[in-house]
């Protein structure tokens, strides 16, 4: 169920009317209703997988019951590794199989030798790789024993199914959803509120600027051979647009959503492309997944501790296995890899952390240090973009050759002047609001009551009258 359908404008009203006034506050009955929702919602594209969340979810259940009944090391670890075990071996499956497959026909081919293997006719499950990290995380955290396994099935499956955030998250730590699933709930009007502005920001985002920006995007990187190199310029740059209004919209859509539910979710995007280095875009970009790899990889690996080679590699590992996370496919690890080397100086010069605060603070303008700074940071992350979204590595190389090529400096066969202009006024609102959630949290501002109203229909009204072709969120397939 696509969160910019009608489907989804029936489905979430019906549910909030449910949750708070007919199941009057009972907090197992809200509990139990968010499972049977969640269940709906994600077996709306197809119910057949509704069994892979269920097992995993008893999976994880159980075995966070039987961690709690001994403090035998070996056993614990068993436990533990049934969970990793299942938990990726679905992913692993699902998401890999023909990618190892494939690549295991080419490495005999290489040699000379000839093997006939077809690939299997899988089908990836929508947001399999959200929540399976997502209930990865209690196993883990319960076996380091940072959290007390819960008993509690109804609120267990509610927190691994949780419907806003289900297919393309945030991926919520079990220390921070799961005990709200515990505490009575209560409507609060004002975070209600601020949820609603939060999902029509999202909308936004989704529906002007990603699927907008789709459309040229996937029309210059199809036909990449026909355009000059300041047309893939352009086309790359919408791509960046496209995803991150595709994914941060997404977030805000589900963060929104929670608040509503009486639930907060972590904070997942923070103006990245606002950044002044790439270790700064990182913090800022998809956070619930850098924090999970830096808190569940990263540091059990070592970290920054060790030497320096021990640092080197640890970077690569972590870059490398987020790319691979995004899709089976040589160009994500390529785009995973070339983030690694364009942190790696960072790291090496110990300045991947001296952007740390918000850009500008208190300012309107950067200064002109900073700009370059923000400028470079964009061209940096515009050059892996084309990896990220390049069908083969060839073909992200060959768009690459033809973009800073000479005809770079010629004019562009397609000036979306229109599009551009609202991009451009995008980028200005989240520049003035850089230091905030989201772009619609104005509280502060006292804006006068008709003002605000009026800034909310004209929202609205942007979305209604410039709406591009609905388009599948970019992350759902993975």
């Amino acid at each position: 169920m696509l969160f910019n359908s009608i489907d989804f404008a029936i489905f979430l009203p019906v549910v909030f009317f449910l949750y708070w006034f007919v199941t009057n506050h009972n907090l197992k009955l809200q509990n139990a209703l968010l499972v049977v929702a969640s269940y709906i919602f994600y077996g709306w594209w197809d119910w057949t997988f509704l069994s892979l969340i269920a097992f995993s979810s008893f999976v994880d259940y159980f075995v966070g019951i039987g961690l709690s009944k001994t403090d035998d090391s070996r056993k614990r670890k068993i436990l533990l590794l049934i969970s990793i075990l299942v938990n990726l071996g679905f992913l692993g499956f699902f998401k890999y199989c023909n990618f190892f497959l494939d690549n295991f026909v080419e490495a005999f081919s290489f040699f000379g030798q000839s093997i006939n293997v077809q690939g299997l006719n899988i089908v990836l499950p929508v947001g399999i790789s959200f929540y399976t990290f997502q209930t990865l995380s209690y196993s883990i955290d319960v076996y380091r024993r940072k959290l007390e396994p819960t008993k509690d099935v109804v609120a267990f499956f509610a927190f691994v199914s949780f419907f806003p955030q289900l297919v393309a998250g945030p991926i919520e730590r079990a220390t921070n959803l799961l005990p709200q699933f515990y505490i009575e709930r209560k409507f609060e009007y004002d975070k209600a509120v601020d949820g609603m502005r939060q999902i029509l920001w999202g909308l936004f985002k989704k529906m002007v600027i990603a699927d907008n920006c789709a459309y040229y995007a996937t029309d210059i990187f199809t036909n990449y051979q026909d355009y000059p190199g300041s047309t893939l310029l352009l086309g790359v740059f919408f791509f960046a647009f496209q995803i991150y209004g595709d994914f941060s919209g997404y977030s805000d859509i589900a963060i929104g959503t929670s608040r509503l539910f009486g639930f907060n979710l972590m904070k997942n995007f923070a103006f990245p492309y606002f950044s002044r280095d790439i270790a700064e875009f990182w913090r800022r970009w998809h956070i619930s997944l850098s924090t999970w790899f830096r808190d569940y990889v990263y540091i059990p690996l070592g970290g920054s501790r060790g030497g320096k080679w021990m640092n080197i590699r640890n970077i690569f590992v972590i870059f490398i296995v987020s790319g691979f996370w995004h899709g089976a496919n040589w160009t994500f690890i390529i785009w995973g890899a070339l983030n690694a080397l364009y942190f790696l100086p960072l790291m090496l010069l110990s300045k991947n952390r001296i952007n740390t605060d918000t850009v500008a603070q208190g300012k309107i303008l950067p200064t002109v240090k900073e700009f370059f700074q923000i400028g470079s940071t964009f061209i940096l992350t515009l050059i892996a973009w084309v990896f990220f979204r390049a069908e083969t590595v060839s073909h992200a190389i060959s768009y690459l050759s033809g973009m800073v090529s000479v005809s770079l400096f010629s004019a562009p066969a397609v000036i979306p002047k229109k599009l551009l202009l609202i991009v451009l006024i995008f980028l200005i609102a989240e520049w003035l609001q850089r230091d905030k959630e989201h772009v619609l949290q104005i509280d502060d501002l006292h804006i006068p009551q008709p003002l605000r109203w009026g800034l909310y229909y004209g929202v609205i009204f942007t979305i209604i009258l410039l709406g591009g072709v609905q388009q599948q969120f970019i992350y759902f397939q993975f």
